[in-house]
């Protein structure tokens, strides 16, 4: 009897665990189809982490500011959290901290390959947020934290460029 309940318990945990995965994981591939079959005017890609304390400290502002552009703007966070942290420490960060966002998990280990898929320029520090015009086929690439004032100037600016 004993068994049948530790059997049980087992399984719980597990099917627990599965239940909660919740963020996706994507290829750098992803994010070209992501930005390619986006209907939105801007799409902005904060790339961060839940190591990285200056990454934490802005998501609430980046977050709050970017759902008052919705429909204008489409965005993703992409967490570049080890393998290791993928799909349990991810989701118990996001359920503790109650961010409501579209999250992802960036599935590469080859920051010579990813980086430049993002900007050609990007050392790989973040935070990082790169902002795409559909309108005008244009990028930003901005490597540091933002406020929330900087953030959306940024998307004021991509969004009034009428060129």
């Amino acid at each position: 009897m004993n068994k049948i309940i530790v059997v049980i318990l087992v399984s719980f945990c597990f099917l627990n665990d599965a239940s909660a995965q919740k963020v996706p994981k994507w290829k750098v591939t992803d994010f070209k189809n992501f930005t390619d079959t986006s209907n939105s005017e801007l799409v902005v890609i904060n790339l961060w982490a839940t190591f990285c304390k200056p990454c934490v400290e802005e998501l609430p502002d980046l977050i709050r500011v970017s759902e008052k552009y919705k429909g204008k703007l489409n965005m993703v966070f992409v967490s570049l959290d080890a393998d290791k942290d993928y799909p349990r420490k991810l989701n118990r960060f996001i359920k503790k901290h109650h961010f409501k966002f579209n999250a992802v998990w960036l599935d590469e280990t080859n920051a010579d390959y990813f980086c430049p898929a993002f900007d050609s320029a990007w050392s790989g520090s973040i935070p990082g947020t790169l902002f795409i015009s559909k309108k005008t086929n244009s990028r930003l690439f901005i490597e540091s934290e933002m406020s929330a004032d900087e953030f959306e100037q940024h998307i004021q600016s991509f969004l009034l460029d009428k060129k």
